[in-house]
Order: C-alpha cells, then structure tokens, then sequence
C-alpha cells in the first residue's frame, strides 16, 4: 500500500482524560518522529505482548474520514482492556497534525495506537502513523473472493466469557493475518469468520453486508463482533436513500440466499465479494458505486 520509509510518526506524552489543557500544553504533547528511528522500548507491553489497542482511519483529499467514530471506539476498546481513557482532544489534535504531514489529494491513512506501556511503568505509549496509499483500490471495482473460516468460538462468547475481549479492536492481529493468509492458500482474497455454532461474522480486517432481496444486514455486533465504523457510515447513507438496512443475526447457511454481499472497511472502503466458498456472487454495481463515491465525498 505505501513505503514505509515515506510514514510520519507522531508519538504523544497521554494526557489524563480529565486534564484541561491549554492548545500550547497539547501542542506541546505530541512529537513527531522519523519512522525509522528506533522509538519504542522492547519492554513495551504492545510489542511482547501485543496489550494494546488501535484504530486505522481513512484519509481522503486532506481529510480523515469518521474521526468521532474512531475515538468512540477507541474509548469503548480501552475500558474493555483497562487501559486509561485516551484525552480525545490530545488525540484529535494529534490526528490533525497527522493529516497535515500528507498530500492534500489521493488516499492515505492514519493508524493510531494506544499500549499498556512499559511493563511496571504504569504510563501508557502512544502514537499514530499516517501514510499516502500507492494503491488504485481495484478490488472495489473487480471484488473479491471470500472464504469461510471457523473463528471457534459461540456467536455469545462476548457475553460468556468477555476477557477473551471480542469486539475490542486489540493489537492481538496475529490470528486475523493467519486467517488472510489461510484464504489465500485457499486460492481466495480475504476470509469471513463464522461462529462455532454457525453464523457469519466479520472479515479479519472488514465488517460483513449481505443484501436480501431489497434489504441490506449485517451481523449484529452483540455476537462479539467489532462494531464497524464505515459499516455505520454506509447505513446512514442507506437510511438516507430510503433503503431497508438492518441489523441481525446471519445463519452462515443463509449466505447461499444472498443476492449480493462486501467487506466495508476504511481504507478498502466497499469491495463486493464475488464469490463466498465455492457460489458466486453477482457484484451490484450500482449500490457498489453509491457506496464508494458516498465514502469517498465524505
């Protein structure tokens, strides 16, 4: 997608949620730094153990997409992990800084990352990394091919065991890059986790859309399921076009009912899946391209 050489990092001293800060005392809380220069401590708790939490924000023509949704989750995520609440004017201070260091045209994206810290510190580490994207984005026009992959856990885990933190968006990728990888061994593009006991879930990397007839659903988040910002931007846009779009549990059986299906995330956007398993899915082109150009204009 980019060089990694071309990343700008800033790294922030965390402010307590409740500190009111001048702008000159922000300001003053956030350095940037060349991302090849080593910055982060390998005793750092998101590097050994991955105790951390994130969020990735599309940038588009100088803006980034969705700002509030993003912090909303990365508050939600931090009182899931313990972690101290991020001070939200530091961090969109920071993210406006992030921004500015881009081109003021084209795609790029904003990672923004919040660490236990240094093990015994009881400080926090954080950072964001923006980058310019490299990528045309084809797969939102041509799709992609989606293999089902068993998560193994129930569709209520959240709710019977949640210190296995479904739906936090933590550093703990290793299991969603081992799924992109089983996909493709699998000759596919990208994989949807299924519950144990046999509803679709989410993408490693996107949230699920599944159109029925005239109807839009995805899986209700109360299933462990990472609530999805673009997802959320997309049914605003749909409940403004007077489209049905709801909200629901999704047999995975009931995919072979689908008229058509995406994975919506930030910076992928809306990629129409062609295929699911072994059936094929028509792309619909129009609702396809209402998606895009409405994320895209935002």
């Amino acid at each position: 997608m980019s060089n990694p050489s071309a990343a700008r990092v800033f790294f922030l001293s965390p402010l307590p949620a409740d500190a009111e800060p001048d702008d000159a005392a922000i300001a003053a809380s956030i350095a940037e730094s060349d991302a090849r220069d080593p910055r982060l401590s390998v005793l750092d708790l998101g590097a050994s153990r991955g105790d951390g939490i994130f969020e990735t924000l599309g940038v588009i023509d100088g803006r980034a997409h969705g700002i509030e949704d993003h912090l909303g989750r990365l508050v939600r995520s931090a009182r899931m992990l313990d972690l101290p609440a991020p001070h939200l004017g530091q961090w969109r201070a920071a993210m406006e800084r992030a921004v500015a260091s881009l081109p003021s045209t084209g795609q790029g994206s904003l990672k923004i990352v919040l660490t236990r810290g240094i093990e015994g510190s009881g400080t926090p580490t954080a950072w964001i990394v923006a980058r310019a994207s490299t990528s045309d984005f084809a797969e939102r026009r041509t799709g992609i091919r989606v293999v089902t992959l068993d998560r193994g856990w129930p569709l209520d885990v959240a709710d019977r065991a949640p210190w296995l933190l479904a739906g936090a968006k933590t550093l703990s990728y290793a299991v969603n890059m081992a799924a992109i990888r089983e996909a493709k061994r699998r000759e596919a593009d990208d994989a949807l986790f299924v519950s144990s006991d046999g509803f679709a879930l989410e993408g490693p990397t996107s949230s699920l859309l599944v159109r029925f007839g005239d109807t839009i659903v995805t899986p209700s988040t109360d299933g462990g399921i990472l609530p999805g910002t673009t997802q959320a931007a997309i049914y605003r846009w749909l409940e403004s076009e007077g489209r049905l779009a709801e909200y629901d549990t999704v047999p995975a059986a009931r995919l072979a009912e689908a008229d058509a299906a995406w994975f919506v995330s930030s910076v992928r956007l809306a990629a129409p899946i062609t295929a699911i398993d072994d059936r094929q899915l028509a792309i619909d082109r129009d609702l396809t391209d209402g998606m895009n150009a409405m994320l895209l204009s935002r």
